[in-house]
């Protein structure tokens, strides 16, 4: 059984971008450290994919939206980071 939010760590990560998953130390607590590194790397993957992505500069609210994922997916990732190396010990 894995410990992910969604099923997988591809969609916890996009739950997190949208803000249907709030990120707390308390998120984590059933995940392994491999379960840990699968989400960060998932987290990184999709933070890529939303800045690779071509918006005009004209719509103002999707570069905002899209800003918004990144912003919750950098915070999501400071709390994870943090979480490894409090357990880690």
């Amino acid at each position: 059984m894995s410990g992910f939010l969604g099923g997988s760590a591809y969609a916890m990560s996009r739950d997190i971008a949208e803000g249907y998953v709030l990120v707390t130390e308390r998120t984590f607590r059933g995940m392994q450290a491999g379960d840990l590194s699968k989400l960060s790397h998932e987290i990184e993957r999709y933070m890529r994919e939303l800045r690779g992505a071509q918006v005009s500069t004209d719509e103002i609210a999707v570069i905002q939206a899209r800003a918004r994922k990144v912003q919750r997916l950098n915070g999501a990732m400071v709390v994870l980071r943090a979480y490894a190396l409090k357990t880690q010990r």
